[in-house]
Formats: structure tokens, C-alpha cells, sequence
């Protein structure tokens, strides 16, 4: 029966199982960089806006500009773009090596918008009490920004992990390994369906599987 569903199987399955972990490592590895850069610009979008508890024009406005010209840009296009930028820090721009500072870039904007919408819908009432308490803006910032958007967080994680996978594929057209540019080699280029489908169904799996883990904590975490 795995015969007559998949007769390419043989000959090409340990080739999409490479792809599949190419595909992890490039999530993996980008996504938790840009967690962490996501994240800090996020929250600096909202402590330094106008009335945040760090007001400063000249941040907010650098870094706000900056994150609407790197979204506004292509992906494709930021791909060739960057290609000197990876050659310079990973050492080569194929591969998923090469793939990883323009997938960081990438995604880095979209989640940092993402983590400031999260962080923006919390009460003030939070930050003023907060505030008449004495905290300093750090303790306030973990305290009561990010502990109380963890739900809110995870949500937007969520979303941008899923759009991640979805720019892994495009990496994948100019040669950055995983299972998007198998698909393309083996799906379209050769016609062998039963691969193209394969891999389709494990990129929904790999979504299903996201959705699924934040759902959980979602549900772990709201009060």
C-alpha cells in the first residue's frame, strides 16, 4: 500500500526526511533569534512611544521607521539583498546557513509589531498602579508587561512561527535547502506528485503541531 501511495519513496525519502530537518533548524534557529530581538524591540516600542514610562522621541521614531522599511520589503527581494550580509557573518548565502540572517530579518519586524499590539491591549490601570507603587520601568517591564501579556504573546508566537515556515519556503527558491526547495526540485521541477504532496502534508503537520503547543499554553496561562 506505502508502495502505491508513494512509489517515489524509495528513492527520494531520505532526501525529504534532510529537508524536513533543514526545514526545523532554519524555525529553530531564526525563529528563536527572533523571539529575542522581537521581543526587545517590541517592548522598547512601547516604553519609549509617546506617554510610555521611558518616552523618548528619537528611539521610537528610529526604530519605528526602521521596522516599516525592512516589512515593507519583499522577502524574495531581501533575500538577494542580504546576500553580502550573510557571505560576511555566516560565511556563505546558500544553505541553510545563508538562509538564516535574512529569514531573522525577515521575521524580526513582523513579531516586534506583533509583541507591541500584545503589549498595548494590557489595562493601563496595570502601569499606573504599578507606577504609584514605586516600581522602577525594568521591574515594570517584566512584571507587568511581558508577565501579563504572556497569554497575548504566545498567540502572536504562534502566528509568526506559522509565518516563518511559510519563508522557509520561499528560501527554499534560491537554494537554502528544507522543504520548500524540495518541493520545487522534486515536486514541480520533476513532476513526482506523490512528493509534492508528502510534503505538504508534513508542512501541516508542522503547523498543526504549533497551533496545537500554543493553544495549550494559551489555555495553561489565561486567567
Amino acid at each position: 500500500m506505502l508502495e502505491s501511495l508513494l512509489p517515489n519513496w524509495d528513492r527520494f525519502g531520505d532526501r525529504l526526511i534532510e529537508s524536513t530537518f533543514a526545514t526545523l533548524q532554519m524555525v529553530g534557529i531564526a525563529g528563536f533569534v527572533s523571539f529575542i530581538l522581537g521581543t526587545a524591540f517590541g517592548v522598547l516600542l512601547v516604553v519609549t512611544k509617546k506617554d510610555g514610562i521611558l518616552e523618548h522621541w528619537l528611539v521610537y521614531n528610529l526604530l519605528d521607521k526602521a521596522i516599516n522599511v525592512i516589512r515593507s520589503i519583499p522577502f524574495l527581494i531581501l533575500l538577494i539583498l542580504l546576500i553580502p550580509v550573510s557571505r560576511a557573518i555566516m560565511g556563505r548565502a546558500i544553505g541553510v546557513e545563508g538562509a538564516l540572517i535574512p529569514l531573522i530579518f525577515g521575521t524580526t519586524p513582523f513579531f516586534s509589531r506583533q509583541v507591541e499590539s500584545a503589549i498595548s491591549e494590557l489595562d493601563s490601570g496595570l502601569v499606573e498602579a504599578s507606577l504609584a507603587m514605586g516600581l522602577s520601568p525594568i521591574e515594570i517591564i517584566f512584571s507587568v508587561y511581558l508577565r501579563e501579556s504572556i497569554p497575548s504573546i504566545t498567540r502572536v508566537t504562534q502566528i509568526t512561527a506559522i509565518n516563518l515556515i511559510a519563508l522557509t519556503t520561499f528560501a527554499g527558491a534560491v537554494g537554502a535547502g528544507g522543504l520548500g526547495d524540495f518541493a520545487i526540485q522534486f515536486g514541480q521541477n520533476l513532476r513526482l506528485t506523490d512528493m509534492l504532496w508528502l510534503t505538504i502534508i508534513i508542512i501541516l503537520l508542522l503547523v498543526t503541531m504549533i497551533q496545537v503547543i500554543g493553544n495549550i499554553i494559551i489555555k495553561l496561562l489565561t486567567r
